[in-house]
């Protein structure tokens, strides 16, 4: 099964309950949350007390990405928020592997991503750690941009190697994601794609949303009756 991940990123701040309130009632799987510190990437976002704030208004799975140097500092904080899936960026942890233990051993889903120059091979030793890889398609830092085809040969080699190994975690895809990029990377592997502008910014963000899980259910449906 394919899950949307609406970023609130691009939603409207000054309207955050609400936004997020529309893309779970139009069907949303989980609520993508965007953390910057202003250091790993440049540019700054929220911190535990808005997803603590958001939590009592959303049953979807509260998905949230750390985009910060030294994250083991807040780990705990976000915790106690409300977070469901916890993903930290391999390059911002000198201890990847104690970190994504301490998530897990806490009750969360660990995560771990990287962003597009970063090889697989970081993460081939934490693989049976986490419940989740994010493979991000355009540098991280700010919404709304380009991207970058040529980490579909990532998502794909991500797959395999999970298939070889017979490990089940889920790929998310993050960046650049529209009607026509949530086909490549669906057919490339990943079951999990993030979008923020195409939801958000669109004229109609419900319609959106059912534009994106079409076009992947699609793709999804059609390489599962080719594999039998």
């Amino acid at each position: 099964m394919i899950k949307i991940a609406p970023s609130i990123l691009s939603a409207d701040f000054a309207y955050l309950r609400r936004d997020v309130v529309m893309v779970e009632e139009a069907g949303a799987d989980y609520l993508h949350i965007d953390v910057m510190d202003g250091h790993f990437v440049p540019n700054i976002t929220i911190g535990p007390p808005v997803v603590a704030a958001l939590r009592p208004h959303s049953k979807m799975v509260f998905d949230v990405h750390l985009m910060i140097n030294n994250p083991d500092r807040y780990l705990t904080s976000f915790i106690e928020a409300g977070a469901d899936i916890l993903t930290v960026h391999a390059e911002a942890t000198l201890h990847l592997d104690r970190t994504l233990r301490f998530i897990k051993e806490r009750g969360v889903k660990p995560g771990v991503a990287l962003n597009p120059a970063t090889p697989l091979s970081v993460i081939e030793y934490v693989l049976p750690l986490v419940d989740q890889v994010l493979i991000m398609t355009v540098n991280p830092g700010f919404g709304g941009q380009r991207f970058i085809k040529e980490i579909v040969p990532k998502i794909k080699a991500l797959r395999s190697l999970l298939i070889q190994e017979e490990l089940e975690v889920d790929i998310e895809v993050d960046g650049g994601i529209n009607p026509e990029t949530v086909s490549e990377v669906v057919r490339a592997g990943a079951n999990v794609v993030v979008a923020g502008s195409a939801i958000y910014r669109s004229e109609n963000p419900k319609e959106a949303l059912a534009t994106l899980k079409r076009a992947a259910y699609i793709i999804n449906n059609s390489l599962s009756h080719k594999e039998r």
